[in-house]
């Protein structure tokens, strides 16, 4: 008896039309009771919000930025933004619904993110900032290759848009890839 393959992941780049699908992803990835049915949740460092459909239509309209849509079967499963920044790409807006996380798709989208940075954009960097006491996520980016900086930038505590941190030790690590 053969076990079924599942159907191939398909790439696109989002349109406004993305925007509430998108943002449900991301949110259902992140914050609250639904994230912590995957391990990317950030339910214990942060409440409120991890995105909003203006922040979301704002990476699809930036000439300088896209946000991979990733469906299997037709289905939403994965999102990712890339930004080019001169001579490196940043990698950001990463959500896997949490459901599907842990099977191995987090690593086919990193990848392809990371082709289409080295192909399109001719960048030989892939950049992306973490949140510093997310040592589990750290840990998962260093297996793929990234290194970490040791360079801290602060969390824009006050701001909404980025949550309401529920500790005050919080800041952004970056983390560096050659491609």
């Amino acid at each position: 008896m053969s076990t079924a393959q599942p159907a191939a992941l398909s790439f696109r780049s989002a349109v406004e039309e993305d925007v509430p699908a998108l943002v449900a992803l991301v949110e259902s990835a992140y914050r609250g009771d639904a994230s912590r049915a995957g391990w990317t949740t950030e339910a214990d460092y942060l409440d409120g919000q991890r995105t909003d459909p203006s922040g979301v239509g704002a990476i699809i309209a930036d000439p300088d930025s896209t946000l991979l849509v990733v469906e299997r079967a037709g289905e939403l499963v994965a999102c990712c933004q890339l930004e080019h920044r001169g001579d490196h790409a940043y990698f950001g807006m990463f959500a896997v619904r949490p459901g599907l996380q842990g099977a191995g798709l987090g690593k086919e989208v990193m990848a392809e993110a990371e082709r289409r940075a080295r192909e399109d954009w001719k960048v030989s960097e892939m950049r992306m900032t973490v949140v510093n006491v997310r040592e589990e996520l750290i840990a998962y980016y260093v297996r793929r290759g990234y290194r970490r900086t040791g360079e801290l930038s602060p969390f824009p505590y006050g701001d909404e848009r980025f949550g309401i941190p529920l500790r005050d030790d919080l800041a952004f690590e970056l983390l560096v890839k050659a491609l």
